[in-house]
C-alpha cells in the first residue's frame, strides 16, 4: 500500500495584503516516491503551493490558513523553517540566488556544515555527490562562472546532500537553453529513479518536463485544482489551451492531420504512441519567387574580444537584415547571442563595418542609432526609470528636447499602440510584468526606430502572455518594423519568425528559414539546441520532418490569419 508523505484537506491560504485567497479548498495526496508535475498559468496558485510545502509560507511570506496541510503525518505549519529544510529540498528557479559558497566545493559542503557533520564524512559525502553529478572536475570553480546547466547540476548537488525525502523544483528550465533543459530532465528523471525520493517539478514547459514519465499532472488555476490524475487524461482533453498552458507540439501537429486525440492511447509518449493509420502527403511550402531587397542593415566581418588579444567573443560575423522580416537568434548559453545584439545596436566598439541602407554609420552618434534600433532587455525593471507609464515612455524624447505638445502626441499614439493608453496615468508599479514588458516596448517604439531587438521576449510567460506579447509583436511586424529576437524557445522560432540565426562560439554557424533549423541534426547538435517533437513524429510516420515541420507552420499561419 502507498504511504502518503504531503496531504492537503481542504486547504486554504491568503496572503496578509491581500482580499481573497490564492490557494482555495485545495485536496490533494502525495505519496512516496511518486514524481508529480504541477502546472498552472501565471498567478494560478503554483507557486503558492510550493512555498507552503518548504516553508517559505508562513515564514517568511505571512497570511492566513484554513484546512490542513500534513506533511509525514506532522502539521507543516507548525514546523520551524530548519525542520522544514531537513523534510523539503528546494531547488529555486534562479539557481545564482541559491549559492552560498565561494567554490562549488564550499556550496556542496553547505547544508552539512549546519548539520555539524564530522569532517571526514563531509568529505566523503561531498565527493560522492560531485561524482554522481558529474561535478568532480568543477569542485574548485566559482558557481557563478558555471554554464547554466553546470549551475542547475551544483545547486541539485547542494540539496541532494541532504537526503530530505521530498524534492522540490520551481520552474528548473526556466533559465536555461533547449538542451541544457533536456539534460536536466534526464537528470531529474536518473535522479529519482536511483534515490526514489518524492519529486514535485513545478513548470509550466509541459511538453519539455513529460520528455521523461511522471506518475501524476496536477493542474492549478485560480487557486483550485482543475485535475489530478495521468498525463495522458488531461492531453485528451481541452482543459491545457482553456488554461493557459501549451499543449505538446506534436499534438497539435495530430490534430492538424485530422487525429482525433480524444480516442489516442498512450499521448503523453510519443515513442509509444500507436499511429499506424497516420499518413502524410508533404509538399514544397517555401516561397522561392521573393524579390531581391536592398539590406537595411549590414555587417562585415565584425569582430569583437573585451579585451586586446583575447579571446574574440564574435568572430568575423557577416550578417545582412532586411525590412519588415522577423528573425530569431538561437544559440545556447555563452554562444554570444547578446553581444551579437549589443553589436546590431552599435553598444560595443567592434573591428569590421556597419552600412545603414548602404551608407557607413561606424561613427554615428547614439541618438542617431538609437533612432534606427531599438533594444528591449529581458527584464524590464532594468530598463524602467519613471515612476509613471507616461513620463517612462516620455523619456527619450524629452532628452531629444521635443516640445511637449509633440511628446504628448507621440507619447498617446505608442501607448495606443501598445495597448496602454487608458493605464497612461498609472504608476508602473501597479502593472503586471508582462504590462511592464509593453510599456518598455513603448519607450523605444516612440522613438520610431525601424528595428526593434528584443532579448527573450517571452521568458517566464505561460501561453496566454506569450501568444498575447508575439501577437502584439507581429502588430508591429505588419506595421513595417523589423523585429528580431535573441531566444531559446523553438516554438517561438518555428511560430512567429521568418528566419533564424544559429550563433555558436562567436560565429554565425547557420542562418536560413527556422524549419530548416529544426530538421537539421547535426545543426541542432553543435548549437545545442533541441530537436521538436514534430521531427521525432514524423520519423514516427515515416514523412518528411521538414515537410512536415512547414506543414505545421503553414497550419498556424492559417489559423492565426
Amino acid at each position: 500500500m502507498k504511504k502518503t508523505i504531503i496531504q492537503f484537506e481542504d486547504f486554504s491560504f491568503q496572503y496578509q495584503a491581500q482580499s481573497e485567497p490564492t490557494l482555495k479548498q485545495i485536496n490533494l495526496t502525495i505519496y512516496e516516491g511518486e514524481k508529480v508535475l504541477i502546472v498552472g498559468p501565471s498567478g494560478s496558485g503554483k507557486s503558492t503551493l510550493g512555498q507552503c510545502l518548504n516553508g517559505i509560507i508562513p515564514n517568511i511570506y505571512k497570511g492566513e490558513a484554513s484546512g490542513q496541510l500534513l506533511i509525514k503525518g506532522q502539521p507543516a505549519f507548525e514546523s520551524s523553517i530548519y525542520d522544514k529544510s531537513n523534510l523539503v529540498s528546494t531547488v529555486l528557479q534562479d539557481t545564482d540566488g541559491q549559492f552560498i559558497g565561494l567554490s562549488v566545493a564550499e556550496d556542496l559542503a553547505f547544508a552539512l556544515e549546519n548539520d555539524v557533520m564530522e569532517l571526514s564524512l563531509m568529505r566523503e559525502k561531498v565527493k560522492t555527490w560531485s561524482e554522481k553529478l558529474d561535478l568532480a572536475e568543477l569542485m574548485q570553480h566559482r558557481p557563478q562562472d558555471l554554464s547554466g546547466g553546470q549551475k542547475q547540476r551544483v545547486s541539485l548537488a547542494g540539496v541532494l546532500i541532504d537526503e530530505s525525502p521530498i524534492l522540490l523544483f520551481d520552474e528548473p528550465l526556466a533559465n536555461l537553453d533547449p538542451n541544457s533543459g533536456q539534460d536536466t530532465i534526464d537528470l531529474i528523471d536518473q535522479l529519482h529513479r536511483e534515490t526514489e525520493t518524492t519529486t514535485l517539478i513545478i513548470e509550466h514547459r509541459l511538453e519539455d518536463v513529460l520528455y521523461r514519465p511522471v506518475d501524476r499532472l496536477v493542474l492549478i488555476n485560480d487557486g483550485r485544482i482543475l485535475f489530478n490524475g495521468q498525463p495522458d487524461d488531461l492531453l485528451r482533453t481541452q482543459l491545457l489551451a482553456e488554461n493557459g498552458i501549451c499543449e505538446p507540439l506534436y499534438i497539435t501537429t495530430l490534430r492538424q492531420l485530422g487525429v482525433d486525440v480524444e480516442k489516442t492511447e498512450g499521448l503523453s509518449r510519443l515513442d509509444q504512441l500507436q499511429l499506424a493509420d497516420v499518413t502524410f502527403e508533404g509538399r514544397d511550402w517555401s516561397d522561392s519567387d521573393k524579390e531581391p531587397q536592398e539590406p537595411l542593415l549590414e555587417l562585415e566581418h565584425v569582430s569583437f574580444a573585451y579585451q586586446s588579444g583575447g579571446k574574440p567573443i564574435l568572430q568575423d560575423i557577416n550578417l545582412k537584415i532586411f525590412k519588415g522580416e522577423r528573425i530569431a537568434i538561437v544559440g545556447k548559453n555563452g554562444a554570444g547571442k547578446s553581444t551579437l545584439a549589443k553589436a546590431l545596436c552599435q553598444f560595443i566598439e567592434t573591428d569590421g563595418s556597419y552600412r545603414w541602407k548602404g551608407q557607413d554609420i561606424k561613427g554615428d552618434s547614439i541618438k542617431e542609432r538609437a533612432e534606427r534600433i531599438g533594444y528591449v532587455l529581458q527584464n524590464p525593471n532594468q530598463m524602467i526609470s519613471a515612476a509613471m507609464i507616461f513620463d517612462e515612455v516620455a523619456l527619450g524624447l524629452r532628452l531629444r528636447g521635443l516640445a511637449e505638445a509633440e511628446i504628448e502626441e507621440r507619447v498617446h499614439a505608442a501607448l495606443k499602440t501598445c495597448g496602454l493608453y487608458e493605464f497612461r496615468s498609472w504608476p508602473i508599479s501597479a502593472l503586471s510584468f508582462g504590462q511592464k514588458k509593453r510599456v518598455t516596448i513603448a519607450s523605444i517604439l516612440v522613438l520610431n526606430p525601424e528595428i526593434i531587438l528584443l532579448d527573450e521576449p517571452t521568458a517566464g510567460q505561460d501561453q496566454r502572455h506569450y501568444t498575447e506579447m508575439m501577437d502584439f509583436l507581429d502588430e508591429l511586424n505588419q506595421q513595417g518594423h523589423t523585429i528580431i529576437m535573441i531566444t531559446h524557445d523553438m516554438q517561438l522560432m518555428l511560430d512567429y519568425s521568418d528566419r533564424a540565426v544559429v550563433v555558436v562560439d562567436g560565429q554565425i554557424l547557420a542562418d536560413k528559414a527556422p524549419a530548416q533549423v529544426l530538421t537539421d541534426q547535426k545543426l541542432i547538435a553543435a548549437a545545442h539546441l533541441k530537436e521538436t517533437s514534430i521531427f521525432a513524429l514524423a520519423e514516427k510516420i515515416g514523412a518528411d520532418p521538414l515537410a512536415l515541420t512547414e506543414f505545421y507552420m503553414r497550419k498556424k499561419e492559417d489559423k492565426h490569419a
